[in-house]
C-alpha cells in the first residue's frame, strides 16, 4: 500500500496512539521515511501534544494578542480580495 500526504495526514493520529492496523501503520512509516514535509507535520503535532499536556501557563508578550488580531485581519481580508 503506498500513501499520499494527505492520506497520511488523516491518520496522524491514529499513528500516534497506535491505533493503526498493522498494513497501514507500515505504509505510513514507510511514507515518514521519505516525507520531509509529513515527518514535520508529525513533529509539529507530537510538540502540540506535549505542550497542550503540560499544565504550566506562560504569559505571552505584551502587544501580542493586538498583533496576532491585527495580522489575522490582513490576512482575512486578503482572502476576500
Amino acid at each position: 500500500m503506498k500513501l499520499e500526504c494527505k492520506q497520511v495526514w488523516e491518520h496522524i493520529s491514529g499513528y500516534l496512539d497506535k491505533q493503526l492496523d498493522p498494513e497501514l501503520l507500515a505504509a505510513v512509516e514507510r511514507h515518514l521515511e521519505t516525507c520531509e514535509v509529513c515527518s514535520a507535520i508529525l513533529d509539529s503535532t507530537r510538540n502540540l501534544l506535549v505542550l497542550t499536556a503540560d499544565d504550566r501557563t506562560y504569559e505571552l508578550p505584551v502587544g501580542y494578542s493586538e498583533r496576532l488580531h491585527g495580522r489575522l485581519a490582513e490576512v482575512i481580508s486578503s482572502l476576500k480580495e
